[in-house]
């Protein structure tokens, strides 16, 4: 009888659960990407081990949105949010290893831009908790109010990205001019991909009113 019954009770797994356990193992990677920027040697390999984590997560929700019978939102969202904030990480872990290919360790501009990219992702974790309790009751806590605190430290990092491009003109080690803009573009491409997933917060939560 209990074997009858699992076959027409539908499955609703905790998906908006899984989504924020994504975000924990990101932003445990944005951690280690600041301590990298800052310094610390065992940084990229607490970020490398951190996205190992994020993508298990990863598929782990992929999974559960192919058997769920109704999802709180969109299941296209989830994907898409998955998928943008997977490919976060995965720039930073790129970014990182890129530094270390062409010896170009970080400097405080790639450090000023790695904290800003942390805190953005601390937002969209914090949109992401929001979205899970929208709807339910109204606390006054929106999920786009974090969205657009996401969005607002990458404009900042924008201007961080900008200063210090234009010292480049004017240097003369051309391995210094080509290292150096090579890792500010990465980080500055990760920073549009936050902005994204802020964007589409804001799409999935329109859709639910």
């Amino acid at each position: 009888m209990t074997r009858m019954r699992s076959w027409f009770l539908p499955e609703n797994p905790d998906v908006l659960g899984m989504l924020g356990a994504q975000a924990a193992a990101t932003i445990e990677g944005m951690a280690a990407l600041t301590a990298w920027a800052a310094g610390d040697p065992t940084g990229s390999d607490r970020l490398r081990a951190a996205e190992h984590a994020a993508d298990d997560h990863k598929r782990t929700l992929q999974a559960a949105l192919r058997i769920a019978f109704v999802t709180p939102i969109g299941a296209e969202d989830l994907y898409v949010l998955s998928e943008r904030l997977d490919a976060v990480l995965n720039g930073a872990k790129d970014a990182v290893r890129e530094s270390e290919v062409l010896d170009m360790p970080p400097d405080d501009a790639v450090r000023g831009m790695c904290e800003l990219i942390a805190s953005g992702v601390g937002h969209l974790a914090t949109a992401f908790e929001r979205l899970a309790r929208h709807g339910e009751h109204d606390d006054g806590q929106d999920p786009t109010d974090a969205a657009d605190e996401a969005i607002k430290s990458q404009r900042d990092l924008e201007r961080v990205y900008r200063r210090a491009m234009s010292p480049l003109l004017t240097e003369t080690d051309l391995r210094e001019v080509m290292g150096r803009r090579e890792l500010y573009r990465r980080f500055s491409r990760i920073s549009e991909v936050v902005i994204e997933v802020a964007e589409r917060v804001w799409y999935t939560s329109v859709k639910e009113v």
